[in-house]
């Protein structure tokens, strides 16, 4: 059995053919997925998602490429996080990819919207879900300076390279790896997936985008992620139950999910 650990089933071409994704994740043998929240707005519709089916989780956070939306506080996101079947605080982190002609001193307020989710995580004991890109200095230095450690968590959707890995790992963090795996021009990540301890991967979708070879360039789906645990099975050299047991155990102990 495959745990998705980061998806996106309220975005509208997911959440429009929820009943077609469930019955797809059963016949997948996916028993469970993290429904990732990315603005305030939107928590509601996440929340209601993982209530509504046994087999969903959800989580509380905005995205650090989100602009113009509401900026929580400490108090909200610990409120939020204190909902029945929300297991973390995310997804959030650090984005960089996009300045629009800003430079890194501007984007301070992603920086502060990072600290605010780090002690909001560290406030309720429940685990964050990391985004980074082209930021992973400054995301591995705030998480030292605010103790991110004590939370614990994921570095999502992992594109960084070894040493990153490595050093998140030491902080006792864990490392997800998506449909990006299995990409013909991602040989650097399969090199990181196959150096890092077991015990530290997940595997995910981040559908509705992403989606592994062979349905790359179609939406996405929470099950599809077993695609990604055959490659990493391959990469390692074990067979692909042995993957989906551990990765499953993982999610399961990082989540504290029942």
């Amino acid at each position: 059995m495959f745990i998705d650990s980061h998806c996106h089933l309220s975005f509208p071409e997911l959440r429009a053919q929820l009943p077609q994704i469930l019955q797809a994740m059963g016949v997948a043998q996916v028993e469970a997925a993290l429904c990732i929240c990315t603005t305030m707005e939107e928590f509601p519709t996440v929340h209601a998602i993982a209530q509504a089916h046994p087999q969903l989780w959800a989580s509380v956070g905005v995205h650090p490429d989100n602009e113009e939306v509401h900026e929580p506080t400490i108090d909200e996101l610990v409120s939020a996080a204190a909902s029945d079947k929300v297991l973390a605080i995310g997804e959030t982190g650090l984005d960089y990819y996009r300045l629009n002609g800003r430079t890194l001193e501007q984007m301070e307020w992603q920086r502060e919207r990072f600290r605010t989710h780090i002690r909001a995580a560290r406030q309720v004991a429940k685990p964050l879900v990391i985004h980074t890109r082209s930021s992973a200095a400054d995301t591995l230095k705030l998480l030292v300076e605010e103790g991110g450690e004590q939370a614990g968590g994921v570095f999502h959707c992992f594109t960084e390279d070894l040493a990153v890995a490595q050093a998140a790992v030491e902080m006792g963090f864990y490392i997800s790896f998506s449909g990006i795996l299995t990409f013909k021009n991602a040989q650097s990540i399969r090199d990181v997936a196959a150096a890092l301890p077991l015990e530290r991967i997940l595997i995910e979708t981040d559908s509705p985008y992403l989606a592994p070879v062979p349905y790359r360039g179609k939406t996405n789906s929470p099950a599809y992620v077993p695609h990604v645990a055959v490659c990493l099975a391959e990469l390692r050299g074990l067979p692909v139950d042995e993957i989906a047991a551990q990765t499953t155990a993982n999610t399961r102990r990082l989540f504290r999910m029942p």
